[in-house]
């Protein structure tokens, strides 16, 4: 057995990272590509290494030579690589697909070591390497029956996203006998390529050998194996996060998000209601996308109409964010000056943003991470501003309605600016719940802002969209001329008109969430490494007890469990205390990480 790899191509895409090497010679987690299909021959048992080189070749060469790699290289070279493609390269290296079976493999990918080895050991004699189709891949994939045989390969041009669930992405990893080579592939190649020339692609021959009836192509179907295939510069990022090492965990939080490039990866980190939007909902957004894609947004004043339908409040008390986040960005930089109270630790971005203010904090790890009214009482009497998460983040501490009166009471005797961010608000307990959104509230307190994410509570992230209210018409006016006119999206827009029709199903989803953090904080208890404190919110505050740490805790859970949870021993407010934060989920995902958890320290105890 030989392998065979195609690295001719300059791989232009990959625009610095190629500028002056090929693409195999890219590092990724601390080895390059190279250096890892190496890796993974050796433990194949595999000695003989063929490389089909164009593009910078010199500098690969003396790359391989300084390299000393355990096994025989040998290169084919092919000098017009910048007009040709893969076909070309492969039928330049044709004399030694027809002297050995051969694993064929292309230069821009990354995979387990042991996938080879599986190749290798299996009887099948023509195997094409596959995997289930994702939201992130791009290419070529193929069709099989029931026995895994492949009945086609689908090119883009061919490609139904209505067909999704039957494909199967090709890894561009094959396994080929000398017989298939010599008697089908080779021959067919050499015809494709008088016919259509040498800028093609080899998966083409492949496609006309699966309509053969005498073809014996059959799929090896990855499972948790990983593997990436690198185009561009985001494929490097991606890769590098799935490879990392020791830095797993920092490589996975520098994205801030868009864990659906991440299929493996199970979200505890970020915090999103998993029973809302409902399928109907959604469906009805599906239905517009169309004409939401191509058209322009409406400007501010028809998103304040939109949120004041949603809330039951005149438009005029509100502004609706491109995601809280913007409207916290806007307070920030922009309006509130003086001295500012906050309770720490807390959501970092209004320690960030309040940049033009004296920031004063109140140390909440005294109070065993739970609101103090009293002393927030006393606090209130040397700030000009304070600002209040409820339910708190990371914590889950609670501020009921009686005591947020109080203070609010207290606000507007000093004249204090009231700042209350209230995106988790609607997964307290039912009997509990309360909103400050409401006209009466409002009026009667002229100093107090409320804020709220509809990004978090109601299940779309990914449309960004926040409010803000308050009855203090100038203070609104200026925050309003700090904002762009069109800050918000079609789909957005068109959510917050739609949303009034599903409120009772909001409420649900609300009431489904605080019956499974009941569940989750119950079983959490159960877990002798852990302290656990209470929450009102759709995420729960550990600290991790028993010497062990809350870091290490986190790389092992994303590890071997695919789990990312939040660690707050770096947070402002722990003192580099081992304290993790877990997202509330759905009921599966729920005992998913209670069974991981367990697992995990059983192992070790």
């Amino acid at each position: 057995m030989q392998a065979l790899m195609l690295a001719a191509g300059m791989g232009r895409r990959m625009g610095k990272h190629t500028e002056n090497h090929t693409k195999c010679m890219i590092s990724v987690a601390g080895k390059t590509l190279l250096e890892r299909v190496v890796d993974s021959l050796v433990v194949a048992g595999i000695n003989k290494l063929v490389m089909v080189i164009g593009y910078e070749a010199q500098c690969l060469k003396g790359y391989i030579d300084r390299s000393n790699f355990p096994i025989e290289i040998e290169y084919v070279e092919n000098a017009v690589y910048a007009e040709t493609n893969n076909i070309y390269s492969l039928f330049l290296a044709r004399e030694y697909l027809m002297r050995d079976d051969t694993i064929l493999l292309e230069s821009d990918l990354i995979y387990d070591a042991n996938i080879i080895k599986k190749l290798v050991d299996s009887k099948e004699k023509n195997l094409v390497v596959v995997a289930k189709y994702e939201q992130w891949m791009d290419g070529t994939v193929v069709l099989l029956d029931e026995h895994k045989r492949i009945l086609d390969f689908v090119d883009k041009s061919q490609f139904r996203y209505d067909d999704i669930g039957k494909y199967y992405k090709t890894v561009n990893i094959y396994k080929f006998s000398k017989e298939f080579s010599e008697k089908q592939y080779i021959p067919f190649l050499e015809a494709y390529l008088k016919a259509y020339g040498k800028n093609q692609y080899y998966e083409q021959v492949l496609k006309i050998l699966s309509h053969i009836s005498g073809s014996r192509l059959k799929a090896y179907i990855l499972q948790e194996e990983n593997w990436y295939e690198l185009d561009d510069a985001q494929d490097l990022d991606i890769a590098s996060t799935i490879f990392a090492e020791d830095d797993i965990l920092k490589k996975y939080e520098y994205h801030f998000g868009g864990y659906w490039r991440f299929p493996k990866v199970r979200d505890y980190c970020y915090l999103v209601n998993p029973y809302y939007p409902p399928r109907k909902m959604l469906d009805q957004m599906k239905y517009f996308y169309d004409v939401l894609l191509t058209q322009y947004p409406s400007g501010m004043d028809i998103q304040k109409l939109n949120a004041g339908s949603m809330f039951d409040i005149d438009e005029d008390y509100l502004l609706v964010g491109n995601g809280a986040a913007e409207l916290i960005d806007v307070l920030g930089r922009n309006i509130l000056r003086g001295k500012l109270s906050i309770g720490v630790p807390t959501f970092n971005e209004y320690i960030r943003c309040f940049e033009n203010c004296e920031i004063r904090t109140i140390d909440n790890a005294k109070n065993g991470y739970q609101f103090n009214v009293e002393q927030i009482l006393e606090e209130l009497e040397h700030t000009d501003n304070f600002l209040l998460v409820n339910p708190d983040n990371p914590s889950g501490s609670f501020v009921l309605y009686e005591d947020m009166i109080r203070i609010l009471t207290k606000c507007e005797e000093r004249g204090v600016r009231c700042i209350v961010d209230e995106s988790f608000i609607d997964f307290a307990e039912r009997n509990i719940r309360y909103t400050l959104i409401k006209e009466t509230i409002l009026n009667q307190f002229p100093h107090l802002v409320v804020i709220k994410s509809i990004s978090k509570s109601y299940g779309v992230p990914g449309i960004r969209l926040g409010v803000m209210a308050s009855a203090d018409k100038e203070f609104m006016r200026k925050t309003r001329f700090k904002m762009a006119i069109w800050n918000i999206n079609s789909f957005a827009e068109y959510y917050l008109q739609i949303q009034r029709l599903y409120k009772n199903t909001y409420l649900q989803s609300c009431d489904e969430i605080a019956k499974q953090r009941k569940y989750l904080i119950s079983e959490l208890n159960k877990i002798e490494f852990l302290s656990v404190y209470p929450s009102q919110a759709n995420y729960i505050l550990c600290k991790v007890k028993n010497g062990y740490s809350s870091e290490e805790l986190a790389k092992a859970l994303l590890r071997k469990y695919g789990i990312l949870i939040k660690n707050l021993s770096e947070k402002r407010g722990f003192g580099k205390q081992p304290y993790i934060r877990i997202a509330v989920k759905n009921e599966d995902d729920n005992r998913y990480i209670i069974n991981a958890l367990n697992e995990l320290f059983s192992k070790v105890n």
